[in-house]
């Protein structure tokens, strides 16, 4: 009986113990979500500004610029830019124009544009382009890559939207979610239709093409 007093004690102390390790649990948990919700509202703000600023410089929309002139300039203030290079004449750019306005709004991170290249006659020569549809993909004011017709989409007129997002996620020009090792519609029966696409870096009058200068 003696150790009685004792053992309530104990207990009513293990007791205290247990309940003022539960508060402090409690607290640490607040605290931690306060923080990861701290960060949270930050990255938000951060991507808020970010998204506003591509805005502000033409991003979110697929729109033509009048002149070589421009497309410098452009070209200059943005890190990603696909620009289609078109003529009024060829059909396949009318596809193109379809899908870059659905891309244009999805990929605010990327400035799509595109020109005349009956009105830039230096800017096609300096960068070689001879078929037309022909996008050129630029990264840090640099051409980084070309898509020449429809070759890398399938050969086709019916590409899907989702295999030129995929081809400009393979340059690297637009933040691509998906698998980069095959495109989205590729089955194993039609593997052999498609181009194997390397990042390269094209200069000057040194691409060449098998195909006619207009790809009607």
């Amino acid at each position: 009986m003696a150790n009685q007093p004792m053992d309530v004690i104990a207990k009513v102390l293990e007791k205290v113990e247990e309940q003022v390790d539960a508060e402090l649990n409690k607290q640490l948990k607040e605290e931690d979500f306060e923080v990861l919700r701290e960060k949270r509202l930050e990255a938000l703000k951060k991507a808020h500004k970010q998204k506003q600023e591509w805005l502000s410089k033409g991003h979110g929309e697929y729109r033509e610029i009048p002149s070589e002139k421009d497309f410098f300039s452009e070209v200059k203030e943005s890190k990603n830019v696909v620009c289609h290079f078109y003529k009024d004449s060829t059909f396949r750019c009318k596809i193109l124009d379809k899908h870059l306005s659905i891309l244009a709004k999805k990929h605010v991170e990327t400035k799509f544009l595109k020109l005349n290249a009956e009105k830039a006659p230096f800017l096609t020569e300096r960068l070689g382009i001879k078929v037309i549809p022909t996008l050129a993909l630029l990264i840090d004011g640099k051409t980084k890559d070309f898509v020449v017709g429809f070759t890398d989409l399938g050969n086709t007129d019916e590409f899907s939207t989702e295999m030129l997002e995929w081809r400009l996620g393979c340059a690297g020009v637009i933040n691509y979610s998906g698998k980069l090792m095959e495109p989205p519609t590729q089955t194993k029966k039609s593997a052999t239709k498609f181009t194997k696409v390397e990042k390269k870096t094209i200069r000057g009058r040194g691409y060449d093409s098998d195909t006619d200068s207009e790809d009607d």
